[in-house]
């Protein structure tokens, strides 16, 4: 549906005809799960479709908790015959608190005409193509990170377009920490001066791997970065922006503002104009070593 992630060579037909196959049929838009509907001892006593979906695709075994809800998502702690997963599952467009994502869409192109018209009404239908390209971007958007060697989560679906299609709403990806402590938000940590200051640098250095790509994040910050045996790992990854975004400069700045001021509880006292010049600096410099993805 959009440039973001058409990358792959999946042709709009083909995008259409997917995105027609799992559509949902409710009627009432789906918001947080219950940990209730996502278990069962029987895999079709499970209530929930996209649970008893993504079992009976082979990509889970079973739902162990809820980790935390947020305004677009909730991610709960799963298992699969990979280990432990970090199951993300989005909330539908009409029941999430954060619904304004125009300011990261701009740029795209969308060659189908009327799927365009249909998300820029936000009608119904075209607000399930809107879900459906929020969850695909954050995949596309994890598997180039990943496959170019930045600390973010390892995607478990894919990385064939078609094969992480069939997942939506859901994003998987293997969990960071343990399923008795998971890792923590840096938001949440408690740092050392010494594990603040690396954990400063680190986030300077992904946030300027990222510019390398020709990302801006859009929301980066200690909100969106882990903390696990003393490394920062990178999260949340739908809105990614590019350079074909009018408002690539803004945001790429805005990311330099938050990061700074989130970090001010870790001691680290930095500007978000400094923060910007080191980024910048930084993603001239050489890129981490590309991970090799086997098939």
């Amino acid at each position: 549906m959009s440039a973001r992630w058409s990358e792959d060579q999946w042709g709009e037909s083909e995008q259409r005809s997917e995105f027609q196959k799992i559509r949902r049929k409710h009627s009432k838009p789906k918001g947080r799960r219950r940990i209730d509907d996502l278990t069962a001892k029987n895999t079709e006593d499970i209530a929930d479709d996209t649970i008893r979906r993504l079992i009976d695709l082979g990509h889970l075994s079973e739902v162990v908790a809820e980790l935390k809800s947020g305004k677009e998502a909730t991610a709960y702690i799963a298992r699969s015959d990979k280990g432990s997963v970090l199951l993300k599952i989005y909330r539908d467009f009409e029941a999430r608190s954060f619904k304004n994502d125009a300011i990261y869409r701009e740029g795209q192109v969308v060659l189908d005409q009327r799927a365009a018209r249909a998300m820029k009404s936000r009608s119904s239908k075209g607000l399930e193509m809107l879900q459906f390209d929020w969850v695909m971007s954050e995949y596309a958007h994890l598997w180039h990170l990943w496959r170019a060697g930045l600390s973010v989560p390892e995607p478990l679906v894919g990385p064939n377009v078609k094969t992480y299609a069939e997942t939506v709403p859901a994003v998987l990806m293997r969990l960071i920490g343990t399923e008795d402590q998971p890792a923590p938000r840096l938001s949440d940590a408690r740092l050392s001066p010494e594990e603040a200051r690396s954990a400063w640098q680190q986030a300077v250095g992904g946030m300027a791997d990222m510019l390398r790509l020709g990302y801006a994040h859009g929301d980066y910050s200690t909100y969106n970065l882990l903390w696990w045996e003393n490394q920062v790992i990178l999260i949340d990854f739908p809105q990614l922006t590019t350079r074909q975004n009018p408002n690539f400069r803004d945001l790429l700045r805005r990311d330099a503002e938050s990061l700074a001021t989130s970090f001010k509880r870790h001691g680290i006292q930095e500007t978000g104009e400094s923060t910007l010049r080191e980024v910048q600096r930084r993603a001239l410099g050489p890129a981490p070593e590309p991970r090799v993805v086997l098939p």
